[in-house]
């Protein structure tokens, strides 16, 4: 495991329960009438129609005893039991085939995903107070980080939940470096940020003439990492007719270029992340349940920095020490900065600390000893605006404020999606190039909305 910058820890992830060779794997039943059903693989699972299988699937294409699973050194070996309609693997019919946690199968007609089973086996918190360059020692982290230490060298799929800021892109590519696919590419696909017409070209490619303005053909994420990882951020924002095209490509690791007729085939790791919670997104019907299956293999919930505060002194010293050193923070500074709410997480501590520190060096003190942290709440700083103006009248006064109101709440909702018109129109329930056009009038840009 590569060390931090600050010093290198020998430490070793235990885990109670199972031994240290069984990482714990389950079946979870993707499609069917028992769809949602999970059962441990142990050391044998037999899958099949009839009562007496350890996994009963009341499906015609299921043959009554279909296959079975039994854990090998190398992974989990599958076995067809001469079925009608055969068992699958990546779309190919096997008898006997080794898969790791994360496959997809497809018993007749019928979809079966290998997870690894961390919600059943307790893994104990890391001993590290860190993990790749995320940073903490609070449980909750020191939790997160024992999973991820234990998942890294394994092709598992990872979905990282949590607010904006909490350092989700920090834990992806971390877990990229910490994996067996460091010496490979990683790929960051934006979901959130990329055009909804160039979304797909983003993820696939295009074809030379595939649509208005491919002059030339360009290759995709999915091309562009074989053999690496891709780090799809913001995958809540994905639309949802590009997501079985997403979907595709994650059970058969096969996929198209835009405009194109060749079946490309690709060796990725995917890491998706979002601030949405998916699985209400699901319910809402605004997000393929069938995908959140195949990107929840290993889903973890990154907590808020106001969860965490314990955490606040090691943030505030790693981000001192990465400005240069030489600047120290006194007691009273550091109990209000732990104190603070935090509504934008880690990046909005490293924001308010990088202007402290340039007002400290530009002063020439040795010591932070007063942060002006932003004020929270939804009327946050309004209050010594409303300072009324007898020479005008009610007309002018409420203009002057009508506008006030404007740039603020532009620039408020600007900075909650990181300076993506599109999505902060779309949570404001507002025609884009409007909301585009009130933040030209104002003067904000993308994420200089976060300033003052």
């Amino acid at each position: 495991m590569t060390s931090p910058p600050e010093e290198h820890v020998e430490a070793e992830t235990r885990a109670v329960g199972p031994s240290a060779s069984n990482v714990g794997v389950q079946v979870l039943v993707l499609s069917g009438a028992a769809k949602g059903t999970t059962r441990p693989v142990g050391e044998r699972l037999r899958v099949g129609k009839a009562p007496d299988n350890d996994l009963v699937l009341p499906d015609d294409t299921v043959s009554r005893q279909h296959c079975e699973l039994t854990r090998d050194a190398g992974g989990i070996r599958v076995r067809d039991l001469g079925s009608t309609n055969g068992t699958r693997v990546g779309g190919a019919r096997v008898s006997e085939a080794i898969v790791q946690p994360g496959a997809v199968l497809k018993v007749g007609e019928v979809e079966l995903a290998l997870r690894p089973a961390v919600r059943n086996v307790e893994v104990l918190p890391s001993e590290h107070t860190w993990f790749g360059a995320a940073l903490g020692q609070s449980l909750a982290m020191r939790s997160i980080f024992g999973v991820l230490e234990r998942i890294a060298k394994t092709d598992a799929t990872v979905l990282l939940e949590g607010e904006t800021g909490t350092g989700k892109d920090v834990l992806a590519r971390a877990l990229w470096t910490e994996s067996a696919r460091a010496q490979g590419p990683f790929v960051v696909v934006d979901c959130g940020a990329v055009s909804y017409s160039l979304l797909e070209s983003e993820l696939f490619g295009h074809e030379r003439g595939a649509f208005t303005g491919a002059v030339a053909a360009r290759q995709g994420a999915f091309e562009l990492a074989d053999g690496g990882t891709v780090f799809l951020d913001e995958i809540g924002e994905l639309p949802i007719d590009v997501q079985p095209k997403l979907l595709r490509v994650l059970e058969t690791r096969e996929y198209r270029r835009v405009g194109g007729n060749k079946t490309l085939k690709t060796d990725v790791r995917v890491v998706a992340a979002t601030k949405r919670n998916l699985l209400r997104e699901v319910q809402a019907g605004k997000f393929r349940e069938d995908l959140y299956f195949r990107l929840a293999v290993v889903p973890l919930t990154v907590p808020a920095l106001r969860a965490r505060r314990e955490d606040v002194p090691l943030l505030v010293a790693h981000i001192l020490k990465a400005s240069g050193g030489g600047l120290t923070v006194g007691d009273e500074t550091m109990q209000g900065l732990a104190a603070h709410d935090w509504p934008g997480n880690v990046r909005e501590l490293r924001n308010v600390l990088d202007r402290a520190i340039y007002l400290a060096r530009a002063t020439g003190q040795a010591e932070l000893h007063m942060v002006s942290l932003p004020v929270t709440g939804a009327q946050g700083g309004v209050g010594d605006a409303f300072a009324f103006d007898a020479g005008k009248s009610y007309r002018e006064t409420r203009a002057k404020y009508d506008a006030e109101f404007e740039r603020r709440y532009v620039k408020w909702l600007l900075a909650r999606h990181g300076g993506n018109v599109s999505a902060a129109a779309r949570e404001a329930k507002m025609d884009r190039k409007h909301l585009h056009d009130m933040a030209k009038k104002h003067g904000l840009r993308g994420p200089e909305a976060d300033e003052e």
